[in-house]
This record gives C-alpha cells, structure tokens and sequence, in this order.
C-alpha cells in the first residue's frame, strides 16, 4: 500500500528532477508577514478523493495574528484569543505555490507537533516552491 503525503518540488527544477516526499496526512505551512511582521498559518490535510482514487490537498483551516494594510482577513473570519480564525474559500486547491525568498524568514512547516523551516525538507532556489498531495513515488 502506497504512503500518502505532499510532495516538495521546486518550479524552476529540471524536468525529471525527483521531488521530497513527506509522509504526512495534516501539516501546517506558517509564515511572517515580510512588510507588516503579522503571523499567518494554514492548516492542511492530505486525503484519497473517493471518486478518483488520488491524492488531493484539503485547506482546512487558516489564521491571522490580528490585522494590517492589505492583510485584513475575511468577512467570515472569527477572532478567538487574538487570531481571525477562518475556512480558506478554495477548499481543495491542486497545488500550493509558496513564493521563497532569501529576503525574508523561510516558511514554517508544522506537522505532529512540531514546527521546522522548510529548508530542512527541500532547499530554496529563492524562487517557487510547489506543494502538491502524492503518493510516496
């Protein structure tokens, strides 16, 4: 049986460059604001899509530590111990595409209690980094 978790690639790899493989079912991408300094994180979980059989992302969950120019949080969002709590309104998207810098601190990636820079999983070209639900390949 196949392990499911996402799959690290960097977009501008050569065609045929192998991705890291993470086995994880729930995992958190964590970031700072570069220009405001206001924490945001997202919660994800890796699920088998019933009618196909495939791997899929599911956004279950976003926050925001308070608010800034150009980063107010939904109208659904609800505040609760100082974060707006929310459900991201695209649900299922096919890829995450995290913009890498080497200007700003490097995402956290959060899974089974305990948090890492995303470095320690895949380097960054300082460009896109693609997150995509896989099987083990």
């Amino acid at each position: 049986m196949s392990t499911l978790g996402v799959c690290l690639s960097l977009a501008a790899a050569l065609q045929g460059t192998p991705a890291v493989f993470v086995p994880v079912t729930e995992f958190t991408l964590a970031w700072t604001h570069s220009i405001e300094k206001v924490r945001w994180e997202e919660d994800y979980a890796v699920r088998l899509d019933p009618a196909t059989g495939q791997p899929v992302l599911l956004a279950v969950q976003a926050r925001i530590k308070g608010s800034a120019a150009g980063m107010e949080p939904p109208p659904d969002a609800v505040l609760q111990h100082g974060w707006y709590v929310y459900t991201p309104a695209i649900r299922t998207p096919v890829e995450l595409r995290l913009t890498r810098s080497e200007f700003t601190p490097d995402y956290d990636w959060c899974a089974q209690g305990s948090c890492q820079k995303m470095s320690d999983l895949i380097a960054s070209d300082t460009g896109i980094t693609r997150a995509t639900a896989c099987f083990n390949p």
